[in-house]
Order: C-alpha cells, then sequence, then structure tokens
C-alpha cells in the first residue's frame, strides 16, 4: 500500500530522533495530507506516536534541532566540577594566583547548541544527503518545489529524471538546475534557496571537556563543535586545536587570535566525520603584576619578554618597567630571579621559556612635592605643594571646603622632619587662619605636611558625614609614632589631660609648651571647671636615677590669660578640677495631701521637715500615720532582692517538678503554690519605702532628723476608712474599719483562711509600714486588740506543711509588703 510505504521510511528515522536526526519536512507534509482516521491507523499498526511524529516537522521552515549532549547523572557531573575547581585551585596556587588564559571562553556553555541557521548559505557550501533545495519556478509556468536531496546524492525533478547533486557546491548545483529548467521549460525561470540543512555527526577528542560523537548542523565550525563539547580542559592545548579528515590534517586553529585579534578566518566549516583533536597543552609562561590582562599563556612561536607582555595587553600606566623579575628553573632544577630593564632593547629581547613566572612591578607611591588633607574636609587627598604655601592655600572657604561637622576652631599639621624621619605636630587656629590669610596664624606648609581636621561632636547628628573623625581617631598613629621615635635625651612628646574639658585624652605636646594650648587642643573648657585649681602630675627622676611623680597646683585662670611661667613638658597629666556640687538638681516630689504638692530642690543636707514647712505642710485631711517615704536607693536595694528571691524560686520550681509524687500526690500542688509565687515576685515592682513616723517628724524635735536624698519622694494619704486583708484567705478584700472588731473579726469577715495558710503566723502591717505581730505583741493585746483605719491583715502561706524552704515565707512578705506600698500611693 502506498501509505505503508510513505510510513516506513518515517517509522524507520524515528529512533534517530533521540540523536538530532530529523525527518525531511516533505515527507511528513506528505504524511499529513493523509485522512486523520488513516494516519492513527498506520500510526496504530506500527506503533508511532502520532503526537511525537505530527509534532517534529511543523513547519516546513524547520530549524536544525539543537544537539543534546548526554550528560552524566547530577552527582557524577558534581563531583567532575569540584574536580576541575580544586584542579584549577592547585595550579593557580603554584602560579602565584595566575590562571590559564583563554579556558573562561567556555564556562557556561551550554549543554545543547543550535547554530544560527538564518545566516546567507555560501556559494561553497557543498551539498548532502538530507539537504533541502527549493525551486521557484514562474514565467509560463508558475511552481514551488521542495526537492530533497536523497541518500543517494540525487534530486527528483518534476517531468524527468533524478539528477545528483551530491559533492556539488550550492552555486554549482544552481546553475545545473536552472540550466535543466531553461532546456526543459521554454519561457520558465528558476530561482534556487537552500531550505533546511541536513545534520552531520563529527568527533571531538583529545583533551575536551566531555570527548565523544555530537551531532551538528552542516553550517557548524570548530568553535560550534568545542562550545558543544563543554570546550577544552586546562590541559588541552588552545593553540594547536587539529582539524581532521579521513586520517589527515586539514587545518590547525589557534584559539588566541580568535581571543586577541578577533580573527576567525581558520575557523573552518565541518563535514561530516571529521575530527577534532585537541592535543596536550604546549609550554606555558606567568605574567602578573601590572599588565592588562594577567595570566598564564601557552606559547607557540612567542619566546621574548616582548611578545609575551604584547600577549597579555601591553604595561599599565603604573607599571615600572625597569626591573621585571623573571622567575625560572635553571638546570639544577632549582627556582631562581633573574631580571630584565624593559626599557632597554636588550630587556625586551630577554628569552622566555616555559614555566618562567614573570611580575611587572608598580611604580611606588607619590613621594614628594605634595600635602595632605585628612579627616573632615570636603575633598580630602593629596595635593600639589609649592614653597610658600599656607592652609589657606588648600583650605580657602571654611563652609564649602570643610564638612557640616567639622570642627572650624582647631586643626592640626603633623610634619615630618625630611632628615630624621621624627615627626611633630603643630596647633593650627584654623579660623584665624583661614578667616586672616597671610598672618601668623596662616602657617606656612612643608613638603608632605598633613592637615588634621577634626568633627566636632556638637554638630555630629547621627550617622552625619564627619561623625568618624574624632581627636582620638585621627591623633592614635600620630601618638604611635611619637611613642616609639623616643628615646634617652628625646622623651615622647605627649600630654594627658582629664577633667571638664570637651575631649579628655592623650595629645602631642604642643609646640609651645602652654597649658593654655594644651586646653585648647582638648577642644576647650566645660562650664562646670573651676578656674581657682588646677593640678599638673609630672613625672621625673631624682638624684639616684629613680622615678617619682610631682604635683603641680596652678591657677587656671592665670594660666588661661598667658600669665602662668609653667611650661609643660613630656607625659604631663592636666587635671581640671569641676566646681564642687555645680548645678547638682536634687529634688524630692511630695505628693498627696500636702498643701504645695510638687517637685522641690533641696540645699545640701535639709531636712524632710523643713521641705514640707516650705511646701505649706500637710491639709486637715492628710493621714501622717498612713505616710509612704521612698527612696531611690531603697528601690534598687527590693529589686535586687526581687531579682534574687526569682533566681532562688526558680531554682525551688526545679527542685519541686524533680521529686515527683513522692509527697502522697501533693507535689502538684506545691508546684502550682510555687508557679503562683514566683508570678508574684516577677510582676512586683520595688518601692523603696522607708519607715517614718510622719507625725514625729512634724512635731516631735526628738526625732531624729531624716536628711533628704535625690529621687525622694513622700506620698501622703487621706484619711482612711478601711482595714485590709491579704494573703491565704477566701476572699482577699478591704473592710470598712468598725472600732469593736478584732484580727480574727476581719478575718472571719474575709471568709477565713485557706488550706494553704498558716494561722499561727499572722501579722499586721500598720498604715506607717511597721509590722506588728498579734500573738507576741504585748503592746497588741494578742488577735483581739482591735484595730485602726489603714491596717492591713496578712495570712501568709504555711510552708512548713508544704516541707520547703523558710524562703517562702520571707518571699511572701517581700511581695505582701511592696503591694502594700503600691496600694498605699496608688490609693491616693
Amino acid at each position: 500500500m502506498n501509505f505503508k510505504k510513505l510510513l516506513l521510511p518515517l517509522i524507520s528515522l524515528l529512533p534517530l530522533t533521540a540523536t538530532a536526526q530529523s525527518i525531511s519536512p516533505a515527507q511528513i507534509e506528505q504524511f499529513r495530507q493523509l485522512p486523520k482516521a488513516q494516519q492513527e491507523a498506520l500510526a496504530s499498526q506500527y506503533g508511532v506516536d502520532l503526537s511525537a511524529l505530527s509534532g517534529s516537522g511543523s513547519s516546513a521552515n524547520q530549524r536544525p534541532q539543537p544537539v543534546e549532549v548526554v550528560e552524566p547523572a547530577p552527582g557524577r557531573k558534581t563531583e567532575k566540577v569540584q574536580e576541575e575547581k580544586q584542579e584549577e585551585a592547585l595550579l593557580a596556587s603554584k602560579n602565584g594566583g595566575l590562571k590559564p588564559y583563554g579556558y573562561d571562553l567556555f564556562a557556561g556553555s551550554p549543554t545543547t547548541f543550535a547554530p544560527v541557521t538564518e545566516i546567507p548559505v555560501p556559494s561553497e557550501y557543498t551539498l548532502g544527503p538530507g539537504d533541502v533545495l527549493r525551486v521557484q519556478l514562474w514565467g509560463k509556468e508558475n511552481q514551488n518545489l521542495e526537492l530533497p536531496v536523497s541518500r543517494d546524492g540525487s534530486i527528483s525533478f518534476p517531468d524527468s529524471g533524478p539528477m545528483n547533486v551530491a559533492g556539488l557546491s550550492f552555486s554549482e548545483a544552481r546553475e545545473q538546475i536552472r540550466k535543466q529548467v531553461s532546456e526543459q521549460y521554454i519561457g520558465v525561470q528558476a530561482s534556487v534557496t537552500l531550505g533546511e540543512l541536513r545534520s552531520m555527526r563529527v568527533f571531538v577528542l583529545g583533551e575536551a571537556r566531555n570527548p565523544g560523537s555530537y551531532t551538528v548542523s552542516s553550517l557548524s565550525t570548530l568553535t560550534n563543535a568545542l562550545f558543544v563539547s563543554g570546550g577544552i580542559q586546562t590541559t588541552g592545548s588552545l593553540r594547536n586545536i587539529q582539524h581532521k579528515r579521513n586520517g589527515k590534517l586539514v587545518g590547525t586553529l589557534d584559539l588566541y587570535d580568535l581571543l586577541l585579534k578577533g580573527d576567525s578566518s581558520a575557523d573552518n566549516r565541518l563535514q561530516p566525520g571529521d575530527v577534532i583533536f585537541i592535543p596536550s597543552v604546549g609550554k606555558r609562561v606567568g605574567i602578573g603584576g601590572e599588565v592588562y590582562r594577567p595570566a598564564l599563556y601557552e606559547l607557540k612561536n612567542e619566546n621574548r619578554l616582548a611578545e609575551l607582555v604584547q600577549i597579555a595587553g601591553g604595561l599599565t600606566p603604573q607599571a615600572y618597567p625597569q626591573r621585571v623579575n623573571i622567575e625560572r628553573t635553571n638546570s639544577d632544577f632549582l627556582r631562581i630571579i633573574a631580571e630584565a630593564d624593559y626599557t632597554q632593547r636588550q630587556g625586551r629581547n630577554a628569552k622566555v621559556q616555559a614555566g618562567d613566572t614573570i611580575t611587572i612591578p608598580s611604580i611606588s607611591d607619590i613621594t614628594g612635592q605634595y600635602v595632605e588633607i585628612r579627616g573632615a574636609a570636603t575633598r580630602a587627598g593629596k595635593f600639589a605643594w609649592m614653597p610658600g604655601m599656607r592652609v589657606s592655600s588648600i583650605i580657602q572657604d571654611l563652609d564649602t571646603d570643610l564638612v557640616p561637622a567639622a570642627d572650624k576652631r582647631y586643626a592640626a599639621i603633623v610634619r615630618t622632619n625630611p632628615k630624621t624621619d621624627a615627626v611633630s605636630v603643630l596647633n593650627l587656629r584654623l579660623r584665624e587662619a583661614i578667616t586672616q590669610p597671610g598672618s601668623e596664624f596662616d602657617l606656612q606648609l612643608e613638603e608632605k605636611d598633613k592637615i588634621l581636621v577634626f568633627s566636632d561632636a556638637g554638630k555630629v547628628n547621627g550617622g552625619e558625614n564627619g561623625g568618624n573623625y574624632t581627636r582620638e581617631s585621627l591623633f592614635a598613629p600620630v601618638l604611635q609614632r611619637l611613642k616609639a621615635q623616643a628615646r634617652p635625651g628625646a622623651p615622647q612628646q605627649t600630654i594627658r589631660i582629664s577633667g571638664p574639658v570637651r575631649y579628655p585624652g592623650e595629645y602631642p605636646l604642643p609646640a609651645t609648651r602652654s597649658l593654655a594650648d594644651a586646653i585648647f587642643v582638648a577642644g576647650g573648657l566645660n562650664d562646670t571647671a573651676s578656674l581657682k585649681h588646677a593640678e599638673v602630675a609630672r613625672y621625673t627622676t631624682d638624684d639616684n636615677g629613680i622615678g617619682q611623680t610631682r604635683i603641680i597646683n596652678l591657677d587656671l585662670a592665670e594660666a588661661m590669660a598667658g600669665n602662668s611661667i609653667l611650661k609643660l613638658r613630656s607625659r604631663d597629666t592636666i587635671l581640671i578640677k569641676s566646681i564642687p556640687q555645680f548645678a547638682q538638681n536634687r529634688t524630692i516630689t511630695l505628693s498627696g495631701e500636702v498643701r504645695y504638692p510638687g517637685q522641690y530642690t533641696f540645699r545640701d543636707g535639709e531636712t524632710l521637715k523643713e521641705v514640707l514647712r516650705r511646701a505649706g505642710g500637710l491639709t486637715g485631711n492628710a493621714f501622717p500615720e498612713g505616710a509612704v517615704f521612698s527612696r531611690e536607693k531603697l528601690r534598687q536595694l527590693e529589686a535586687q532582692r526581687l531579682r534574687e528571691a526569682e533566681e532562688r524560686l526558680q531554682g525551688d520550681l526545679l527542685g519541686v517538678q524533680l521529686e515527683g509524687d513522692s509527697f502522697g500526690g501533693q507535689n502538684a500542688e506545691r508546684v502550682k503554690q510555687v508557679e503562683n509565687l514566683l508570678d508574684d515576685v516577677q510582676s512586683s515592682r520595688p518601692v523603696g519605702r522607708l519607715v517614718i513616723n510622719l507625725a514625729a517628724v512634724l512635731n516631735d524635735d526628738r526625732y531624729q532628723s531624716i536628711r533628704l536624698q535625690d529621687g525622694d519622694s513622700l506620698t501622703v494619704p487621706s484619711i482612711p476608712q478601711s482595714v485590709t486583708v491579704f494573703g491565704e484567705v477566701q476572699f482577699p478584700t478591704s473592710h470598712l474599719h468598725q472600732a469593736n472588731l478584732t484580727v480574727d473579726d476581719y478575718l472571719e469577715r474575709s471568709g477565713g483562711s485557706t488550706r494553704q495558710a498558716d494561722e499561727s503566723r499572722v501579722y499586721v502591717v500598720k498604715a506607717d509600714g511597721s509590722v506588728m505581730l498579734p500573738e507576741n505583741s504585748r503592746w497588741f493585746g494578742g488577735r483581739s486588740q482591735q484595730l485602726e483605719p489603714g491596717d492591713t491583715i496578712i495570712m501568709p502561706i504555711d510552708v512548713d506543711r508544704l516541707n520547703q524552704l523558710e524562703l517562702w515565707t520571707n518571699v511572701s512578705q517581700i511581695v505582701y509588703q511592696m503591694a502594700l506600698g503600691a496600694a498605699a500611693v496608688g490609693n491616693l
């Protein structure tokens, strides 16, 4: 059947699709013209995937299929990549970090490759089986023909016999077809173009990254095949890639011509069965330093230093060609160093050999004829120096030449002695130097001077530019240099200043040795500085050569006025004293039932009674017995006690949890009790209450005076009407005070004690914060004693019953007392 004859060649070609073989468009088109039922019947009979077959030739203008390289398993591929990276790293480590040149051309090469087919087909293109010729006839007869080249190398022209075109160039085949059309058809002309191109198999062998056979387009060249194979290993040559055909060498490719010159004339087109052989790399030479392309280069005909430098891109402007270092292996297999002067003809013609490593050194940095600005300057860096130059020559405007955070009052000039290399520091009154150019303040600069411009801490806002140029950071290397150059007879020129100055610290000794200049360097005095007294600690040696410290007292006001004869010396330590108790704002806060409540500033030694008198005393509704006097130091102490109690309770909780049910099932209850107590501790806030008798403070001259401290506070509540019950009772609450009710009465009104209560340890916290024990107090008269308004009854936990430490009782008392103090303040 004709249909079967049509399908059989299609079926025979299907397995080749996996290896990039393609079915001709003419055959696909003929199959598509069959009815769909016959297509399905034939495909089913011969086991053909109809969707794959119909999709494989979707267009008459089908492009050659991409060449698909069969990749190794992911694990093997990863191992291979790692091995290659290790080899490259090892090679680079042996050559001073230099890597072979040119191999990164294949980095990231695609695993599939399809050459561009939209380019014009050259006239010398050789036709072969699989190519398709498109013939357009016009004139007396119009017709479009697609003529595939069969396996025997012929095409079937309509109304004539087969025409053999295999082996002909495209231009020859075109002329032959035109000639036959003109002879066979009268008044008909023909236009011949190439349609689909054939695929062919070539071999990439030798030092290829993935050697093997590859199916590529008939337009492919040597470099196309190299990319398909993944490139060349670093052990392969880039300069002697051999192109072989039928066992004979037909050409060589030097990739350096392509990489360095863009010359692709040797990139020949491939033919079926061609072999690309990559031999081992030739002799290599490394070149580094000041060249544009430092790397390891494979040499071919180059054997002179100048030729190697040219391959490496030439010398950079920073190169120092007079001392080119050549490291090589001599005849005794020892590494030696030779030198060549590249500025001389003999040096440029110096021989290079395999294994050499050439280093082009750099020129030195700027060695002279400059001054430098460092720090908070708009344009920091080096500037040309000329004799007679002054500071105002390079800093002309304080606003535009300095950053906003710069200290415009003071700068420093670090000067290096050209004969001894010793450094010295000159202090510069920057504002005067810039506003009065040419004056005595505008110091003359010398070659290699460094001007240090500091930041002003008062102007720095967050990460503002210039905030890092502090005196400490910019002076640090200078001070280190001054200390390093010190020797007998020339002590280190540094001083230290402390006290109320803007920038206390260590500084270079001023050239004037004036105390006023030293204070100016430190930013000046703060307003807390005392002008009456200052000290200078001086380190000297006695007649026996033993070191000693001498203290020199002086009048700072006289020294700042320039009337002091004292001259500073090496390692002097200046102490600026502060005005005693200057601007110390010590306050106490009065609140509650005080006639004029508020925050009062008190004098040193003033008492609570005196401040209350200034505040107008208490109101008529005041309850002095319940006054809460708190102190900051006591608050800090209570906070520490709370932290300690919390830590111990956490340890006890862990211990109870680890004991398990060894107490007849009471463990869960005990854990709950400790957790509740721990929650109370963590939620408690220290009050810092000091128990006082406020009525006695105001009315009894024999009562101890309470000297105030900064941060004290006094809260005077109004007259209370309740008695509060806290602790392990059924309903902790407050009750209206009744004169005839006792402790037991109030406990009973709160529902009585809970199972965890310790009734033998009931105590009463009086309104003033003092504690009374009803069972032990003779004055109290037992638990039948009547209470007063503002009193609080505490029913503690029975810790003995829970077999736990006395800590729980102490912690409970701490928590209750703090709660009472806070409640007394909060209820106002």
